[in-house]
C-alpha cells in the first residue's frame, strides 16, 4: 500500500466500495408510497468488523530496541581498542632484574548515530464526531490505529533500509558491510531453488564461518540470525530434504548448522520482504549477523506519544499531534554482518 501526503487541511472522504445487491429495493416515489421505505435499512445486516489494510512488519523481531533517552539529535556508542607495548606475544615476558615492562594502552572511540523526529497529525471533524456517536464507533480510535500502522511502517523502513535522502542506512543495505555472492551449485546457478539441501547447507555454514572469522572467532560474535526473502524461506519450509524424508530443508538446516554443532546457541532463520531484490543487480540477499544489543540495535528515544490535542475553530475540528524520536540503526560492528547475494532473483 502506498502512502501519500494528504496535506494539513483536508483528509479527504472515506468512501467504501459497494456492490449493488440483486433485488435491491428501488427507493423511488412509488416505493416510498408503498410504505416499505424503512426496509432498506431494516433488512441490512451490518458487519461490525472493520477490515484494516493487510501488512507485515518484522523489525521488533530482528533488532534489539532500547527505549528512552529523550529528545536528542544523536545516539552514541562507545568502543575501545587496547594495545600493549611490543604486542601481546613475547613482549610481556620479563626476566629478573628487568627495569621496564610493557604498558597497556586504551583508545576510546565514540560512534554517533543520527536521530530523527516522527510526527503525524490526526484530525476529527466535529460533525463527524457527533454522527459517530449514533453508530457506536470511535473515529478517534479508528484513526489512532492508522497512526500506529504508519509508525510501524516507518520503523520497518528505518530498520531495514534507512532513508537515503537523510543519509541513513539499514540492516540490508549498510555500505560498511562486506558483500559477496554465494557459490554456484552443481547445476551452475546460485539460486536455492536449483540447489540440493547439502548445497544450501554449505551456503549457510560458509556464511556463518566467514562472518565469524571476520570477528576474530570471538565466542560472542558467532552469527545467530539469518534473514532471507519470503520466497526462499517458503521454499525451505515446503520442500522436503528428499522424497523419502519427513523433514523440510529448513529443519535440516536448523539441526546441522555450525552454530548448533558448536554449542554456541540456536540459529534463527527468518523471512523479511526487505531482502527481496536488495542485492547488487536486483538479486535476492541473505543477511547474516549477531542479533544482540552489543552488536546491533535501535534507540526508540521517545516512543510514539499523543503529544497534544486542541480544537480548531477555523476548520470546526479537533487536531491531535503524535510524535516520536527514533535513531537510525546502530551497527556497532559492521564486520560481524555479511551480505550474501544470488540466492534468488535476477541472474
Amino acid at each position: 500500500m502506498s502512502y501519500n501526503n494528504m496535506g494539513v487541511f483536508d483528509g479527504g472522504i472515506i468512501t467504501p466500495k459497494q456492490t449493488q445487491p440483486v433485488g435491491m429495493p428501488v427507493m423511488d416515489a412509488a416505493g416510498i408510497a408503498s410504505g416499505n421505505a424503512f426496509l432498506t435499512s431494516e433488512l441490512e445486516k451490518r458487519d461490525p468488523i472493520i477490515r484494516q489494510p493487510l501488512t507485515s512488519v518484522t523489525y521488533p523481531r530482528d533488532v534489539p530496541i532500547e527505549t528512552g533517552g529523550g529528545w536528542v539529535e544523536f545516539a552514541s556508542a562507545l568502543s575501545v581498542q587496547y594495545g600493549v607495548t611490543g604486542g601481546s606475544g613475547d613482549s610481556p615476558i620479563t626476566a629478573g632484574g628487568a627495569n621496564g615492562i610493557p604498558i597497556v594502552q586504551a583508545s576510546l572511540d565514540k560512534g554517533l548515530f543520527k536521530a530523527h523526529v516522527y510526527s503525524v497529525a490526526l484530525r476529527i471533524m466535529f460533525v463527524d464526531m457527533q454522527k459517530s456517536s449514533y453508530i457506536g464507533r470511535s473515529l478517534d480510535q479508528l484513526l489512532q490505529e492508522g497512526v500506529r500502522l504508519s509508525y510501524d511502517k516507518h520503523m520497518d523502513e528505518n530498520v531495514y533500509a534507512g532513508f537515503a535522502q537523510y543519509g541513513t542506512y539499514g540492516l540490508v543495505n549498510h555500505p560498511d558491510v562486506t558483500e559477496t555472492t554465494v557459490a554456484d551449485g552443481a547445476k551452475g546457478t546460485t539460486n536455492w531453488k536449483d540447489k540440493t539441501p547439502d548445497e544450501i547447507l554449505l551456503d549457510i555454514n560458509t556464511a556463518i564461518s566467514a562472518t565469524w572469522a571476520a570477528a576474530g572467532y570471538d565466542s560472542a560474535a558467532i552469527p545467530n540470525h539469518i534473514l532471507v526473502p519470503y520466497e526462499q524461506y517458503l521454499y525451505l519450509v515446503n520442500t522436503k530434504v528428499s522424497e523419502l524424508a519427513t523433514k523440510s530443508i529448513l529443519d535440516y538446516l536448523l539441526e546441522n548448522n555450525i552454530v548448533n554443532k558448536d554449542g554456541k546457541g540456536q540459529l534463527y532463520i527468518g523471512a523479511t520482504a526487505w531482502c527481496k531484490g536488495a542485492g547488487t543487480g536486483g538479486k535476492d540477499r541473505m543477511v547474516v549477523y549477531v542479533n544482540h544489543e552489543r552488536f546491533i540495535g535501535l534507540d526508540e528515544l521517545v516512543p510514539l506519544n499523543r503529544i497534544m490535542t486542541q480544537p480548531n475553530v477555523a476548520h470546526v475540528c479537533y487536531d491531535t499531534a503524535y510524535m516520536a524520536n527514533i535513531s537510525e540503526i546502530k551497527m556497532m560492528y559492521p564486520n560481524t554482518v555479511t551480505y550474501w547475494d544470488g540466492i534468488g532473483g535476477d541472474e
